[in-house]
């Protein structure tokens, strides 16, 4: 992320499929959106003309196929309490994405799922490799799996 978003903002829009490899061709397909692959991850970034970007994957386990979004969160443990605190359950705790963040997933109190995601401190940021440029070329299969960003 270039510039640090607002809390409580959209910055991670998850499309989970059963099949993440036609998924992904769809929409780069359809919508023309900037792919890329990140098979260390068993992931695959997608950017859309504008607003948050986001990734293709298999479900987690225990999920269907959907969207999952994910909220900005400076400090996802203090988030967490009030999630539950308001009627909301965590459903996986905060979790590492080794060299970008954390995140964790909760239900709302109507059922929704969504997630929580904190960025690494400004310090852990300069150690990251600066990820190369989308391309509309890659063809690759997207991760299969569980994987994460």
């Amino acid at each position: 992320m270039a510039e640090t978003p607002k809390f409580g903002s959209i910055v991670h829009v998850e499309i989970q499929s059963n099949d993440p490899p036609t998924t992904t061709r769809f929409f780069r397909e359809v919508f023309g959106w900037k792919i890329r692959e990140m098979p260390e991850m068993d992931y695959t970034l997608w950017n859309a003309a504008s607003g948050p970007g986001g990734g293709f994957m298999k479900p987690q386990e225990g999920m269907s196929p959907g969207t999952l979004n994910h909220i900005f969160s400076k400090e996802i443990e203090s988030d967490a309490r009030k999630i539950q605190a308001a009627g909301g359950a965590i459903l996986m705790p905060k979790t590492e994405i080794p060299k970008v963040g954390w995140f964790a997933v909760f239900r709302e109190p109507g059922g929704a799922v969504l997630a929580l995601y904190q960025d690494l401190p400004k310090s852990h940021a300069a150690e990251r490799k600066p990820a190369p440029k989308p391309t509309r070329k890659s063809t690759k299969k997207a991760g299969k799996g569980k994987g994460r960003r």
